[in-house]
């Protein structure tokens, strides 16, 4: 349930004030994260606990989620493997005793529990209250899958029991830089950086009635009422937390972000994973997607297997059980104007779109004697170059980027508990080409 109630007004502006200031430091030069985080190996221990998520509206919502130590993590850990390898992961069941049993399925995967662990499930074995159960599989095909529980999924899975499941090739493709550049065994899904983002939804009548009933003798019952979300979550924070950096210790539950960064004309893999129950619209500012492969398989033409026939899209339409791999890229292509304010004697710089290089901006600004010279007018629109400036002016952001929005296209996704902005929400920052970005 959510514990606190303040002011929604107040705790969403001082929540926000608070990510600006974030903002403000990720649009300066500096070290960033650009890989994604997650457990890497072949052997792996979840425990199934409960816990208490933030939200930014200034509430916390009871949930469930799977953790690697005594944190209880939503969502679960990212499990990070090689096509061809032998995984085992082992669960324990942390959970209240109401709960009852809990599971996992790998989608996409044939899964084996291992002999005298577990009890019986309807999908899968199960780990009975303070039990353990350990499954065994081999890493198949490259590419995005999920992981949840298959123990009363329409309860488990809303409480937070999903993750994300990476497999990379074994070797790198023709063209990338390595396997961890390479999304499949094909040249043409090398990528420079990548991000996952993980779209589900808080239902706070579910989340509520099984806090309430959690120290009862069991089993829980939710009801069977219409499925009615108030949050919407991008890997498992509600914007703007979102944007916060990732293991921030104000959200020990939610360690991971979704905060995009990039240099121009750099290939940046997305993996979406609809991990609800819902279909999330995903949208991209700044450029379309080309779509590479869907639930962890390349889409490839019906006439010739080395052509790649994913589409180009305006939103990744994210359905509940499924993944999306699909490749983004940016240069300022057809702008129509020099997006680091160069003269067109200017070298040019690395991936720059070079029809426009050293054509300005298309807008007459005033004369410098009536304008308001404020810490981040920089004399570029790109703000990458300093121009005319007041004696000892020197700009707060003179190496700063484009921000570009990424969020869910349907609107009412895009709040917290009907307060906006807030929701499946997040930033994509372009950074100046001398901006360090540390994978």
């Amino acid at each position: 349930m959510t514990r606190s109630e303040p002011n929604k007004f107040s705790a969403g502006v001082a929540r926000w004030f608070s990510v600006a200031a974030a903002l403000a430091v990720l649009l300066v030069p500096a070290v960033a994260r650009a890989a994604i985080t997650g457990e890497t190996g072949t052997s792996f221990s979840l425990t199934a606990r409960a816990g208490y998520i933030s939200i930014a509206d200034g509430g916390s919502v009871y949930s469930w989620g799977y953790a690697t130590g005594s944190q209880m993590q939503l969502p679960g850990p990212t499990l990070i493997v090689t096509a061809g390898q032998t995984v085992t992961v082992t669960l324990a069941n942390n959970l209240p005793a109401a709960a009852g049993n809990v599971s996992i399925v790998f989608p996409g995967h044939q899964v084996t529990a291992m002999p005298n662990t577990g009890v019986p499930g309807l999908l899968t074995q199960e780990a009975q209250p303070g039990g353990t159960v350990t499954y065994t599989f081999t890493a198949g095909e490259p590419g995005t899958y999920q992981y949840h529980s298959g123990t009363r999924p329409d309860l488990q899975v809303e409480m937070g029991l999903y993750g994300a499941l990476i497999v990379r090739p074994s070797a790198a493709a023709t063209g990338c830089v390595d396997a961890a550049h390479t999304a499949y065994n094909h040249a043409a899904t090398c990528f420079d950086r990548e991000y996952l983002y993980l779209l589900s939804e808080v239902d706070l009548d579910v989340h509520r009635a099984a806090e309430q009933q959690a120290s009862g003798p069991g089993p829980i019952d939710v009801g069977d009422g219409p499925f009615h979300p108030e949050y919407w979550l991008l890997n498992g924070r509600a914007a703007p937390d979102t944007m916060a950096a990732a293991g921030d210790p104000l959200l020990p539950s939610q360690p991971y972000n979704a905060m995009t960064r990039m240099h121009p004309g750099e290939r940046l893999l997305l993996r979406v994973v609809g991990a609800g129950r819902d279909m999330h619209p995903f949208h991209t500012h700044g450029n379309h997607v080309r779509v590479l492969a869907r639930d962890g398989r390349l889409l490839l033409s019906a006439t010739d297997a080395n052509q790649l026939a994913g589409p180009l899209l305006f939103t990744i339409p994210s359905v509940p059980g499924g993944t999306v791999d699909a490749i983004f890229e940016w240069t300022g292509k057809d702008l129509g104007w020099d997006i680091y304010g160069h003269a067109p004697t200017d070298a040019l710089e690395p991936n720059e779109w070079a029809a426009d290089h050293g054509r300005p901006i298309p807008v007459n600004l005033p004369d410098l004697s009536v304008l308001a010279f404020g810490g981040f007018y920089s004399g570029s629109p790109y703000l990458g170059a300093l121009g005319s400036l007041p004696p000892g002016e020197g700009g707060l952001n003179p190496d700063a980027g484009y921000a570009y929005m990424w969020h869910s296209h349907t609107e009412r996704e895009m709040v917290n508990n009907d307060v906006f902005p807030g929701g499946m929400m997040t930033m994509l920052i372009i950074e100046a080409p001398g901006v360090l970005i540390v994978e």
